[in-house]
Parts: C-alpha cells; sequence; structure tokens
C-alpha cells in the first residue's frame, strides 16, 4: 500500500484524536466545576433552574429550588455554578447598575406628551408630507383623466 491511500485514514484517525481530546477536556472541566460547588453557591442545571446548594453528597446534591422547597439531584445535573451576583442578578433581579437616575413612570402619558409637543412644533413649521407613492399618485390621475369619473362613481342610474 502506498502512502496516498492511507492518507485519509490517518487524516480520519488525526481528527477523531483531536475531537475526543476536546471533549474530554470538555469533560474534565466540568466535572472540575462540579466539584468546586460548596453550600450556599447558586448553581442552574442543565434543566434550566436556578437553585441554591444546601448539601454536596458522592454523587448527588440537595438543592433549594426555592424556601423551604428542596430537591436532590446528580450532580452531572449541575450545568454551571454561578457566581453570586451572577446568580442575585438572574434570580431576584438584582441590578449592579440601578444606581443610575433612570425614571421610569407608571404609565405613558409622560411619554406621549413629549412627543404631542415634538408633534405640534414641527405640524407649525412645514406643510404635511406627502406619504402617497409617486407612481400610484399619476396612475391615479391618468385613470381619473380617462374616463373623466373620479372614485366610485358610476354609469348606473
Amino acid at each position: 500500500m502506498s502512502i496516498v491511500t492511507l492518507l485519509p485514514f490517518i487524516v480520519l484517525i488525526g481528527a477523531m484524536f483531536l475531537m475526543t481530546r476536546s471533549a474530554k477536556k470538555k469533560q474534565q472541566a466540568a466535572a472540575q466545576m462540579r466539584n468546586e460547588m460548596q453550600p450556599g453557591t447558586g448553581v442552574r442545571t442543565i434543566g434550566g433552574m436556578y437553585a441554591t446548594v444546601k448539601e454536596i453528597g458522592d454523587e448527588t446534591v440537595l438543592l433549594e429550588v426555592a424556601p423551604g422547597v428542596h430537591a436532590v439531584y446528580a450532580k452531572n445535573a449541575i450545568g454551571a455554578v454561578l457566581d453570586d451576583s451572577e446568580y442575585n442578578r438572574i434570580v431576584h433581579g438584582d441590578d449592579e447598575e440601578s444606581d443610575s437616575d433612570t425614571v421610569v413612570p407608571d404609565d405613558a402619558s409622560s411619554l406621549t406628551e413629549a412627543v404631542e409637543a415634538t408633534d405640534a412644533e414641527t405640524v407649525e413649521d412645514g406643510p404635511k408630507a406627502d406619504l402617497t407613492k409617486k407612481s400610484d399618485a399619476a396612475e391615479a390621475a391618468a385613470e381619473g383623466q380617462k374616463d373623466g369619473k373620479a372614485d366610485g362613481e358610476t354609469d348606473a342610474k
């Protein structure tokens, strides 16, 4: 056998080796992340549920889903261990940047008053804009001149 016939097999084996190596690295990183969990840490399960770790066993984790509600999960079901700030932002809606002076009104009246004032100023400043297409207007004018009737008029009596 020549090297040319063996080359596709060598490339295939090399690609498989690289793929399994990267997958193994991801598995090791996930296992290390799960082993670093501590009680009180916020986590997200692979199902998308956010909870707080209460107890850690060999293969299981006791999670507090809501105050007073506990559930036992396999360690493999933990998708991510979250920082305290990220967990509080997601679960409790806490914002670190809430110190800004942005005020959100309870109703839309304050938003529409400003728009109405600017609309009144623009109306006074100039004529209304023609929003019809030029080709439609030209066709309508030509059609009206062709038979001498306005829209809606017929020959019926």
